[in-house]
């Protein structure tokens, strides 16, 4: 048998999803790699291959967490890398492959189409290739635009043109990819009073959380405004945008009230509106902050670690159970109270095999990340509350922490990697890993009732 062949053989072992994971430790390795290049770093400054493999995970995840200092440690080429590798991680790999493959001129085949499927957690094959150019195109306007925007207001914190402009794009890539990371070792502190900048990094973290189909709907919308076509949203849209928007003006509420006779009591009201609505933001998948964490009550930062745990929307750059998931287990709680069999929304009905996956999802995550604590709680040296913090955004790929970060152990750094990985690829495509090829029931058995609850 010819080598040919015999890749061609192994190429059939695996099945969708295991191709999708396994392109993901490749990129994770790739970037490791590129990582560790001494050319990256500063003078006299050298990185841990662990120290490299979890700056990497934190950035193929998009999640922000690091054990290492950014700025102190990759010069100018460095950063580009980490760029880079942000944008890979935000975008989806499937999705950049799939636009250099079409920049080519390459044909995108069925196995191709699959891949952009589970990569970007859609259902059916579909208009997949334009999906995947035109948030591209979004994505990147974006971060271009906010780039610029920020780059010229930077001007005013840091001398030359240069330093501003790579702070610049840096923090509008960060941001839009809800990466996390800074340049400054303190987030985005330093501008905590500033208004102008927080308002194009929320917007920014928006359109990287919302949701890629729901930005490909808006831009829909637009092009049909001249058309006598009315033009209609998808269940999907409607439900993640309203949970999306009910989630972060609830959160930002609950986030003040908590607060009101600590953090907040010696700020005036304008302080006070962006100190909440930018955390509640921030906490969909971000990671950014304008403040110390540690300042807030510990029943705020537990809230906080409740919303990293929701995360943002599905198909986006997002991590956590996500928002729909959230939504679909509320409004099957209620329906159920309410003596109903089906979940309705919109003038639709939502499919039972949605319902339990969403059930699923919530299960499975959550007891991930209560083993997860367990255990760091007893290989760290942190409180129960920083390890609650840390998972929680590890497995929302945010990137907010309480400071345990730099202390974690090899071990905890080697959990929190799988944590950000498993966050950033999806419960539900690290679940049919294990499926088999053939799945179907072959054998029935008769049903009988179990008392539940």
């Amino acid at each position: 048998m010819s080598t040919i062949k015999k890749m061609k053989f192994k190429k059939k072992e695996f099945s969708t999803i295991q191709l999708i994971v396994i392109f993901y430790f490749s990129a994770l390795l790739v970037s490791t790699l590129l990582l560790k290049i001494p050319i990256a770093h500063r003078e006299n400054v050298s990185l841990s291959f662990i120290e490299a493999l979890f700056t990497s995970a934190s950035a193929i995840s998009v999640t922000g967490l690091s054990v290492i200092s950014i700025k102190d440690t990759f010069n100018n080429f460095g950063i580009f890398l980490l760029c880079i590798i942000l944008q890979l991680g935000g975008l989806g790999v499937m999705s950049l492959s799939t636009f250099l493959w079409i920049m080519l001129g390459k044909k995108v085949g069925l196995k191709e189409r699959q891949l952009i499927m589970i990569d970007q957690n859609q259902s059916n094959l579909s208009g997949l290739v334009q999906l995947a150019k035109r948030v591209l195109i979004i994505f990147i306007s974006f971060e271009f635009v906010g780039g610029i925007i920020l780059g010229f207001r930077f001007m005013n914190y840091f001398d030359g043109t240069f330093s501003a402009f790579k702070h610049g794009f840096f923090a509008s890539i960060s941001a839009t990819t809800n990466a996390g990371f800074d340049l400054t070792d303190a987030s985005l502190s330093p501008y905590s009073g500033d208004y102008y900048v927080q308002t194009v990094i929320i917007l920014l973290m928006i359109v990287g959380a919302i949701g890629f189909p729901v930005m490909t709907e808006v831009y829909e919308f637009f092009l049909n405004l001249n058309k006598r076509k009315k033009f209609h949203f998808t269940l999907y849209t409607k439900l993640t945008t309203i949970t999306f928007v009910l989630l972060t003006l609830f959160g930002a509420l609950i986030i003040f009230i908590f607060d009101s006779h600590h953090f907040f009591s010696d700020k005036n009201w304008h302080q006070s509106f962006f100190y909440s609505l930018f955390n509640s933001v921030t906490t969909k998948s971000a990671g950014l902050a304008t403040m110390d964490i540690n300042d807030f009550t510990p029943s705020n930062q537990l809230f906080l670690s409740i919303l990293m745990f929701i995360g943002g929307s599905p198909s986006s750059a997002s991590g956590g159970i996500r928002t729909t998931t959230f939504a679909i287990i509320i409004l099957a709680i209620i329906f159920y109270a309410q003596g109903k069999s089906s979940v309705k929304i919109f003038k639709r009905e939502l499919l039972n095999e949605d319902v339990m996956k969403s059930f699923i999802v919530v299960t499975t995550a959550a007891l991930l990340c209560i083993f997860s604590i367990l255990v760091l709680s007893m290989t760290e040296n942190g409180t129960v509350l920083e390890v609650i913090f840390e998972v929680s955004s590890a497995f929302g790929t945010n990137g907010l922490s309480l400071g345990l970060t730099p202390r974690l152990s090899t071990f905890g750094q080697i959990l929190i990697i799988i944590l950000m990985f498993i966050g950033r690829v999806g419960i539900v495509t690290c679940l049919l890993i294990l499926r088999n090829k053939d799945s179907k029931e072959k054998i029935k058995y008769p049903k009988e009732k179990v008392p539940i609850g």
